[in-house]
């Protein structure tokens, strides 16, 4: 079984895909295969120079990651850039890790944990969809404790799809405003009814 994940920034996507992951669960994480890809000399990475510059650089020549989010939150048409250079190299890494695992585990669970799957029209790459919920309230909360501006979160949430919409497409929701015991319960519910006929 092939399952997505996704949710909106703050909304605690990455507390779910860890239960998942303890429970049994391969989780591919795109946001780590979208820093994979771009590591220096790699063939995104010098397209991504080559049209931003080398501005968008730190000392190290890794991606200077709150340049580029700057550049492409404000930009439409640069983030649609990025996009078009980054997101066919995560897809063919993502398809290697998920005919690497399904040979070693053919009938384990496989979680794709993907920010953008519905933005991205990835829904029809998986079998199930879980979203991970939570209010704009706490997203925002969230959000500013590990240190990024109210302007900068609701710019970046606005560039998602609403949630409430992700909700109406979804398989299953995990609702995140509760506490970590509540959350970690959900997600327990939804892998059990994932793996019960494996």
């Amino acid at each position: 079984m092939i399952v997505g994940l996704t949710g909106g920034i703050g909304s605690g996507k990455t507390t779910v895909a860890d239960f998942l992951r303890e429970l049994g669960a391969y989780v591919i994480d795109w946001d780590e295969l979208g820093r994979e890809v771009v590591r220096p000399h790699t063939k995104a990475w010098e397209t991504i120079v080559g049209h931003f510059g080398e501005g968008v650089l730190l000392e190290d020549l890794t991606l200077d990651r709150a340049k580029m989010s700057d550049i492409v939150f404000n930009d439409e048409g640069e983030r649609a850039v990025l996009n078009s250079i980054v997101h066919p190299e995560i897809y063919r890494e993502d398809i290697r890790l998920t005919e690497e695992q399904k040979k070693l585990h053919p009938r384990g669970l496989i979680v794709k944990d993907i920010p953008l799957l519905y933005e991205g029209s990835l829904a029809s790459i998986v079998e199930k969809v879980i979203v991970v919920y939570a209010s704009d309230a706490n997203r925002l909360c969230r959000l500013s404790g590990k240190g990024v501006s109210e302007e900068e979160t609701i710019r970046r949430i606005s560039a998602q799809l609403p949630l409430d919409e992700k909700v109406k497409l979804t398989d299953f929701v995990i609702d995140n405003d509760g506490s970590i015991e509540e959350t970690r319960r959900q997600t327990e519910q939804v892998y059990a009814l994932l793996t019960k006929d494996s």
